[in-house]
């Protein structure tokens, strides 16, 4: 399941969809036969921040 539904609400929460193997992978458990499971669940999260939320960053005074 490739699929990312995002949904922001005003109060700053977002739902990604995982599969349960990316869900698992993200509480630690190690799927050694395909290690690429944790990275695509961290993409998709990553990829609904980005969508969600707009990051500005403001400079920094020293």
């Amino acid at each position: 399941m490739n699929s990312l539904n995002v949904e922001a609400s005003g109060k700053g929460k977002i739902a990604v969809e995982l599969t349960p193997e990316e869900a698992l992978a993200l509480t630690g458990v190690k799927f050694n036969g395909n290690p690429e499971v944790k990275a695509e669940a961290s993409r998709k999260i990553r990829k609904a921040f980005e969508k969600a939320f707009d990051f500005q960053y403001q400079d920094r005074l020293d």
